[in-house]
């Protein structure tokens, strides 16, 4: 067994627990795709389930060194773990042709962040998908 995906067992009691499974909350933004990756693996195996990975990674690393007015990189990564690769890619397709057709200025970067967060996020919430991680709200003490 190399992986969780690969038990029997999956998903256990123990892996649940110890990535902080809640319905309600997020014990850490990257445990939200956990268990979807874990099924997507399941479903696709390991060397697939890598090839995919690396993919994100490389579009990932081209929104970067593109669209990163310096302020996107975290909005970028989440979306990135969050979103189904295809989404990503249709989001920079999108905002290719909007530079193309100069709907936006090629040389500002904080425009292009800016458009392309935005593309981002319409997809996002079309799509039922919630790029903010649901924080335990912090009881004052007196």
């Amino acid at each position: 067994m190399i992986t969780c995906a690969d038990c029997d067992e999956y998903p256990c009691e123990k892996l649940l627990k110890k990535l902080g499974i809640d319905l309600q909350l997020d014990s850490f933004i990257s445990h939200k795709p956990a268990l979807p990756n874990l099924d997507r693996n399941r479903e696709v195996g390991l060397k697939v389930w890598l090839k995919e990975q690396r993919e994100r990674r490389l579009v990932l690393e081209g929104m970067l060194a593109n669209y990163n007015d310096g302020r996107s990189m975290s909005f970028y990564c989440v979306a990135t773990a969050l979103m189904p690769i295809s989404m990503i890619k249709k989001a920079v397709d999108k905002m290719q042709n909007m530079l193309v057709k100069n709907q936006v200025d090629d040389s500002d970067i904080k425009a292009k962040a800016k458009a392309l967060r935005s593309i981002i996020q319409d997809i996002a919430s079309k799509s039922g998908i919630d790029l903010k991680l649901r924080k335990q709200s912090r009881k004052k003490e007196n």
